[in-house]
């Protein structure tokens, strides 16, 4: 699909001022991504920053040993911090962007990403309204890490994802949710059930009710 500056208006809805989304219509490039597909994975050069306009993306962060925590997701007109990090100072990726849901996107270079800053002050206020919403999930995270137990960490997991989607059922195996919590597929199958057993959740073949 061609971008354009009605298409923009209508998707944006006054967040940015006509004469950045006449540039955003030139320079932006429109992109849909189905599910399982890498946006960006660990030691890939960042060259542009994804603005999602649908859909659901999942950023992790890797260790050494290729265990992936989860650090946050991506919906309807977001973008992510630590691309526009790694893309305004040219380094090497040091996340995971994962597509868990079809998403449409608009993909703006590296150079324009900096550039618009400049110029057009309502990029800035996105710019920084990013970093905030990101600093936000990133606290929310070392809370549930720090001051949580790990069947109570489940269950906020659970209903972020149920968020995300916007959905009540959504479809992953105990060992995904094991390796985004950094622990064993045994841990994680006794705490659904016994959620369960609670009435939090409903446990179906590769899928999980939050009821």
């Amino acid at each position: 699909m061609t971008l354009t500056t009605t298409y923009l208006q209508e998707t944006f809805a006054g967040t940015f001022e006509l004469a950045l989304l006449t540039d955003m219509a030139q320079a932006g490039l429109y992109k849909r991504v189905p599910t399982g597909a890498y946006l960006i994975r660990p030691g890939e050069y960042i060259r542009s920053v994804p603005i999602i306009i649908r859909g659901s993306v999942k950023i992790m962060r890797p260790d050494e040993l290729g265990r992936e925590a989860l650090l946050y997701y991506l919906g309807g007109l977001d973008s992510c911090a630590m691309s526009l990090t790694g893309c305004l100072g040219q380094k090497k990726s040091e996340i995971t962007a994962l597509v868990e849901e079809e998403t449409e996107l608009i993909a703006i270079p590296m150079e324009k990403v900096d550039e618009w800053m400049c110029r057009y002050s309502t990029w800035k206020q996105f710019i920084f309204h990013t970093y905030q919403k990101r600093f936000n999930d990133l606290l929310g995270t070392i809370d549930q890490v720090a001051f949580h137990k790990l069947d109570e960490r489940l269950l906020a997991y659970l209903r972020k994802k149920t968020q995300s989607c916007q959905c009540t059922v959504i479809s992953i195996t105990h060992q995904e949710i094991a390796q985004e919590l950094a622990t064993s597929r045994e841990v994680i199958s006794r705490l659904l059930k016994q959620l369960e057993k609670a009435a939090h959740i409903k446990l179906m073949r590769h899928k999980i009710a939050i009821l």
